[in-house]
């Protein structure tokens, strides 16, 4: 009988790459979609057919326990989350709901209806914040700098506590930025490389930005869902670094982009200083030596590869 897993946020960049990777591996697939006045389901849509859906919500303890009774997962996947920094602080007390209180709502729900399932939480290389050493590893104390970092802070030592109290087998991976070409627009990777493009189609010709040399650890998404499937394969639940070990700041991602649609810098990109963030995060750079070492996982995209391919998705996407 096929294996079945339970992915919140599957509608997400995560969730969909991950919903692939697992309906490949020949799993039977369940996610947890938000109701919403506006349905978005684009990032799934070729795998409708093969997903059972179920309504459900973070910040509804009830709909989490029919959700999990429904679909009866051997995993469960946590990666539905305010997603998005910037935003944090606009909904700080939101944020603090889903991305925190949210993940205990889960593990309560996973208690009561399937405690011998496995459970995977997104943890986030934002929860170093201010780092205290570089690089950052599993034994790094967090020092988070906004909102949304303090909230994946609550969700991570949540996550540790129903592991060391309840003995469930629970793991946090402590993702690195991670991105693709089903990136949400707000982003800064996927909005340099969608500006990338259509400047160069002449659709537009600015390309606003705020701290340029803000530094991030940047990886696929597509690799980083293998790393929590492999989490979850491992008999000892334990937490992970997921990284690339090598740090770009946001002007050589630019480069990247502008030199694959084949346009100059220097018309185009303007400083916009309400783009930078209360509190900056200055040089996050993450450690996966033990993720390479127990799970066997390296990460497959470099940099430079991840950003091509971003604005070569774009340029096709908008040429349409």
């Amino acid at each position: 009988m096929a294996p079945t897993a339970f992915i919140t946020g599957i509608t997400g960049q995560d969730g969909s790459y991950l919903a692939e990777l697992l309906v490949e591996r020949g799993y039977d697939v369940h996610g947890m979609v938000r109701r919403s006045s506006v349905e978005r389901f684009d990032r799934i849509e070729h795998l409708r057919e093969r997903l059972t859906l179920h309504q459900g919500d973070l910040l509804d303890q009830r709909s989490l326990v029919d959700a999990l009774r429904a679909s009866r997962p051997a995993e469960i996947y946590n990666l539905a989350a305010m997603s998005f920094v910037a935003v944090s602080w606009v909904q700080p007390t939101l944020t603090a709901e889903f991305s925190g209180v949210g993940v205990t709502r889960l593990l309560e729900a996973m208690r009561e209806v399937c405690p011998e399932a496995a459970f995977y939480q997104a943890s986030s290389s934002e929860m170093f914040g201010k780092v205290r050493e570089v690089p950052q590893t599993e034994l790094t104390p967090f020092y988070p700098r906004s909102p949304y970092g303090v909230a994946k802070a609550y969700g991570h030592f949540i996550t540790v506590n129903y592991r060391e109290s309840y003995e469930l087998r629970a793991t946090s991976g402590i993702l690195f930025n991670h991105e693709s070409p089903r990136r949400g627009l707000e982003f800064v990777t996927r909005k340099i490389a969608w500006h990338a493009a259509a400047i160069k189609l002449g659709l537009i010709d600015k390309l606003p930005l705020g701290n340029l040399e803000a530094e991030r650890d940047w990886g696929y998404a597509r690799d980083y869902v293998e790393a929590m499937w492999l989490m979850l394969q491992q008999d000892v639940p334990e937490d992970y670094v997921i990284a690339t070990g090598v740090a770009h700041s946001v002007r050589d991602c630019v480069e990247v982009a502008f030199d694959q649609a084949g346009i100059s810098i220097d018309d185009h990109v303007v400083a916009d200083p309400t783009l930078v963030r209360p509190a900056e995060v200055d040089h996050l750079i993450g450690d996966a030596t033990k993720a390479r070492e127990r799970l066997g996982w390296e990460p497959k995209t470099d940099f430079e590869a991840l950003i091509r391919l971003m604005v070569d998705a774009d340029l096709k996407r908008l040429s349409r």
